[in-house]
Parts: structure tokens; sequence; C-alpha cells
């Protein structure tokens, strides 16, 4: 008994630590940006909350954002409102209006890594439990394009980026044990399951490019198209996969991969590119030493698990009162931080999923807000 008071006392204060305000900074970067309201809008999200990645269309509008509720919206920024775009189930019934969409998800959908596909203008989607889908530039119910790869179920789809001199499509599948609504499982129990694929609209085949991952979670493709990079979130690391024989290290890997970014001060999220060059990484709460430590002693979270303790509930208590997201921008070549973006005296994030870099202005994004957050740049 003694032993497992012990656990569950070390794991709360681990929970209660992924959003403690006294974590450690970066320790490298040439700026940083340190937002107060109201310098940051704040966009709500009518009905539903948390819209984890944004994407913009060919045309420029937009943005696109999945929400609790399974529905992706659409932000018309002449009338300042999100209308309905599609959903990625047919079954919609209990879905909408207010209730604790978590319980719902796996039924309604969980709309995550968003991307549009340059030649026909469709919008492909990772739901965290449909899998692969698209829809149609008119949007509707999206069609689902994969659900398995390789005689295994995507159990937990995630990132997503299209190649648009290819159409193929990369994606991640986090976990092969764990689903979304279980995501602090994964990251408690040290599971290496996840996987970084590749899809291909014209053979209508699933590869799989890197395996026993930590939680893969969004990826990118680099700007001339020769390598991706991939979050591994539990190890706080970016890996760069490459898609030929362009090396840049020296010596050359033994594997088709390399690390990009190690040792980052949170739980790193989504990647976007900045058109000012280098990569935006969401991290979804900032480490502290606490937390270092529960990662790299994966027993610990093993035993946790065993307890009867509901760890997503409290992780979403403490994360609620505690919140403490930021996202960093990485260099192109070196994976070196050069740009911070955080909240600061009261008004910091829950968590922080995606910052999307477009015409001077940040998209802020979060899987745990009912809004969107809109920061316009100031450059000297």
């Amino acid at each position: 008994m003694i032993k497992l008071l012990f656990v569950v006392a070390i794991w709360v204060s681990l929970l209660f630590s992924l959003n403690d305000f006294f974590s450690e900074r970066p320790n490298h970067g040439e700026s940083m940006l340190t937002i107060h309201f109201p310098d940051f809008r704040l966009i709500p999200t009518t009905g539903a909350l948390g819209p984890e990645s944004f994407v913009f269309d060919f045309s420029g509008e937009g943005p696109y954002t999945g929400l609790s509720d399974g529905r992706i919206v659409k932000w018309l920024a002449n009338e300042s409102r999100w209308i309905d775009f599609a959903v990625t189930t047919p079954t919609r019934e209990g879905c909408e209006g207010p209730h604790e969409h978590q319980r719902t998800e796996h039924v309604c959908g969980r709309p995550l890594g968003l991307a549009f596909e340059k030649s026909t203008g469709d919008l492909y989607i990772a739901d965290a439990y449909m899998g692969l889908l698209k829809v149609g530039r008119e949007g509707g119910l999206a069609n689902q394009m994969l659900t398995r790869a390789l005689d295994e179920p995507l159990r937990f789809t995630n990132g997503l980026d299209i190649d648009p001199r290819t159409g193929v499509v990369y994606f991640t599948d986090s976990s092969s044990v764990y689903q979304r609504r279980n995501y602090i499982g994964a990251m408690m129990s040290g599971d290496k399951t996840g996987r970084l694929m590749k899809y291909d609209p014209n053979t209508k085949q699933a590869t799989t490019l890197l395996t026993d991952l930590a939680f893969a979670n969004g990826v990118v493709l680099s700007q001339n198209g020769d390598y991706l990079l991939v979050a591994e979130t539990a190890t706080s690391r970016i890996l760069r996969y490459w898609l030929n024989d362009t090396w840049t290290s020296t010596p050359k890997p033994r594997q088709n991969y390399e690390v990009f970014a190690d040792r980052l001060p949170g739980f790193p999220d989504n990647i976007k590119r900045s058109p000012r060059g280098g990569y935006w990484v969401g991290l979804n709460t900032k480490h502290t030493k606490l937390t270092k430590f529960a990662v790299s002693n994966a027993w610990l979270g093993r035993a946790a698990l065993g307890l009867p303790v509901d760890w997503m509930k409290v992780h979403s208590f403490w994360a609620t009162f505690k919140g403490n997201g930021m996202a960093v921008r990485l260099s192109e070549g070196s994976g070196v931080i050069t740009e911070v973006f955080e909240g600061k005296n009261g008004n910091k994030w829950i968590s922080i999923s995606e910052v999307e870099e477009r015409d001077g202005t940040l998209w802020v994004g979060s899987v745990n807000t009912p809004f969107a957050g809109m920061y316009k740049l100031e450059f000297d």
C-alpha cells in the first residue's frame, strides 16, 4: 500500500508539474516573443473547443481547423465568423452541443492534421479515430481513404502534410496501442509504437517509413521536398527523415533519419514551415526537472497506470489551472531555437499545439481552448 501511495503521489506531482509556470527556459536563441493581452486576439470556436491545426486553401481563404465535436470549420475573415465545412463521420447525433466531447470523439471523430492537395483542391484530414480521409472543395462528409496499413489498423492518426509536386501524403500514427482519448497512457507507459507513413493517392498504397517512435506527432515536408521533419513527443525531439540521398550531415547516418532538434524545452506537437525560414513547433507543455525524470523512467508510469486512477482527468484538471504552452521557431539547417512564443503574467496558454504563420500573423492553436489565437507580428 505504501508503494502504491508513493507512485500516486509521484505521478500527481508529475502531472501538476507538466503545467508548472516555473519551468526551464530555452538556453539558446536569438529573439523572444513575449505576448501580453490585448495584443493577442482571441477568436472563439462556437460549440466546441480544440482548434488543433490550421490550413489555408490555395485561394488564400481560411484558415480551416478541426474541433472536438468532429467538425472542420472555416474562418470567414470578412464576416469574422466560423462556418461548418466538413465532418469525418456520418454519425452526428449527440456529437454537437455542450458535453464532454472526449467521451464521444471515437464515434463523432476528432480531426487533427489538415492539408490541401494542390492539383485537386481536396482537403486531406488525419482523424485520430477515422484514419486518413479527404473531402472536396465544397466540403460535407469526408471519404475514408485509409484505415489500415500493412494489416495493422491506424489507431491514432495525427499529423499530416502533402508533397505539392507529387500529391503524396505523409502522416503519423501516434501509437498502435493507445487511442487519443487515452494519450496520457502512451506518454506514461513509454510506448514506442508510433509510425511515420506515406500514402500515394495514385496507387492507393501506404508505406511505413519509420517505426518504433515514441508518440509520433506533427510532420512537415521541407521546402524543396528532400526531407521530412517529424515530432517525437515523448522524447522531446524532432527527427529528420531523408527522402533521397542528399545528406547534409557528416558522417552519413546508417538509417534514413537523424535527430534534427533534441532536448526541446517542452513536448512537441505540430510543425509548420515559417515564411521567414525555419519551422514553428508547438510545445504542448513546458518541461520541469520532474517531467524529464518521469519520461526517462517509464517503469514509474507503467506502475501508475495499474492503479484505479483516471489519469486523463487528473491531467485535464491541472492543465485547466496551470497552463504553460509555448512555441519555438527552429532554424532551417541546424534546428537551433531562434524564436520563442509564449504568454506571460497570467496570460499563459493551457497548451499550444500549433503556430501557423501567414501574412505577418501567427495563428495559434490548442487542443484545450475554446478559441484560436491571432497575433500580428511587428517587424523592425
